[in-house]
């Protein structure tokens, strides 16, 4: 089983900008699709990005055009882009295998105020 560490999370000013990394470990997960999920408190958790293991990708509505997800097969990673953050991108940002999930690991926290 894969463990995943998510980093590069922070606090950031609307419109401002941040790059999440996951790092797998142990096991490679280049032959899954993969997965960005965000958590508000008191809120169901969200995916926001996915992503095949050819890197063909899909976004929700609400991020699509803001958020880029992308993967390093060399590196065993998957990043998530974003841009042009608002106050609602607020939450916990995980990874996970899209399909065949392993457990959730503690994330990082993302906070869009002034």
């Amino acid at each position: 089983q894969v463990q995943l560490v998510e980093s590069g999370g922070g606090l950031v000013q609307p419109g401002g900008s941040l790059r999440l990394k996951c790092v797998g470990f142990g096991k490679s997960i280049g032959g899954n699709s993969m997965g960005w999920y965000r958590q508000a408190p008191g809120k169901q958790r969200e995916v926001v990005a996915t992503i095949t293991p050819g890197s063909a990708t899909d976004y929700p509505d609400s991020v699509r055009g803001r958020f880029t997800i992308s993967r390093d097969l060399t590196k065993n990673t998957v990043s998530l882009q974003m841009n042009s953050l608002k106050p609602e991108d607020t939450g916990i940002y995980y990874c996970n295998l899209q399909y065949a999930p392993v457990p959730w690991g503690v994330g990082t926290q993302v906070t869009v105020d002034s």
